[in-house]
């Protein structure tokens, strides 16, 4: 049945075509409100493989999101260049909330490690929140002559710049958080860089090195196999997915605390409405129970900043950090 709308005599058509007019220069004029967002696909980037830590995070995270902001979330593998490729796709990318990207704590090391980075961390994006967090976990390999953090400090101190350490490459997460263990300690280590995490594991395990951070998500298998040591996780408390094992910071190193961690950010110029929307629907599906058993399989801790402003005030200070870090340590950019 189709409905008929007359217009009866010319006052009355006058007056309704008047209306019509200001009503459609009220809503031209009319800025774009949170509800307006998201009106279609958002596509979210991920600067990592298919099957790493950084997708399955994202992985996890997405259908909620989609589920709460009414709108489906598809996933964009853009692995390489340490996150950098991923990172400048999102950078270019129209600002308008429908490109996304899963940010990781590389992309604020990338610019003090590597010779050519192609954004610019605080100019390129607009940061929405932190999503999670994984720990790291010292482990060493069991022949070592110590037991427990106070014990291996002692056997390093006894043994400068004889006991190597492995990690998944010179200036990732795992080298770095070791260079900062040295610093605040005092020990001298020699660095074994690797192509990847998973290679360097292995020969801690087989004896070829000695000590390493890796995740605790990778780790904790081989830990509780006996195959590895473990002598403390990297975060500030203790992990749920494994509170036998101490924080570094109790078992001897007051104050240390070095996470990976995990985020959301669009381009810049992304309207803050969209921001605002995005960084709600984040911290609402980190309280989901089903959500937050997932993070903790994976030893992965939900974290969400209070809001996009303290997101790109803590995006900014482990910028600041890392740049020590890397300076103290003489690393010069590959």
């Amino acid at each position: 049945m189709r409905s008929t709308f007359r217009l009866e005599g010319r006052g009355t058509r006058r007056s309704v075509l008047t209306g019509l007019a200001a009503t459609i220069a009220a809503l031209a004029g009319r800025p774009a409100k949170a509800a307006d967002y998201p009106t279609r696909i958002v596509t979210l980037i991920v600067p990592s493989p298919p099957g790493g830590g950084t997708d399955t995070q994202a992985r996890i995270l997405a259908p909620k999101l989609s589920e709460i902001l009414g709108q489906a979330i598809v996933i964009d593998n853009r692995p390489g260049a340490s996150g950098n490729i991923g990172a400048q796709a999102v950078s270019k990318a129209p600002p308008d909330g429908y490109t996304l990207l899963a940010m990781i704590s590389s992309h604020v090391i990338n610019p003090y490690v590597l010779k050519a980075v192609p954004y610019d961390i605080d100019r390129d994006f607009a940061m929405i929140s932190r999503t999670v967090t994984a720990p790291g976990v010292l482990v060493g390999n069991p022949s070592l002559p110590a037991k427990d953090l106070r014990e291996l400090l002692a056997y390093l101190k006894a043994s400068p710049g004889k006991v190597a350490f492995g990690s998944g490459g010179t200036g990732s997460l795992s080298h770095l958080i070791v260079e900062l263990f040295q610093q605040d300690t005092g020990v001298s280590l020699l660095h074994v860089p690797y192509r990847g995490t998973q290679p360097a594991l292995t020969d801690v395990i087989s004896g070829q090195t000695s000590l390493m951070v890796p995740d605790l998500t990778i780790a904790l298998e081989q830990i509780r196999a006996g195959r590895l040591r473990a002598f403390g996780v990297t975060s500030a408390t203790r992990s749920p997915a494994a509170p036998e094992i101490p924080t570094l910071a109790e078992a001897g190193l007051p104050g240390f605390d070095a996470v990976q961690w995990f985020g959301l950010a669009a381009p810049a110029g992304t309207p803050a409405a969209a921001v605002r929307t995005l960084h709600a629907a984040v911290v609402r599906a980190l309280q989901d129970p089903k959500v937050k058993t997932q993070y903790t399989d994976l030893a992965m801790t939900p974290d969400p900043s209070p809001s996009p402003e303290d997101y790109a005030r803590f995006v900014r200070e482990e910028g600041v950090r890392w740049r020590k870090v890397v300076e103290d340590a003489r690393i010069a950019p590959e």
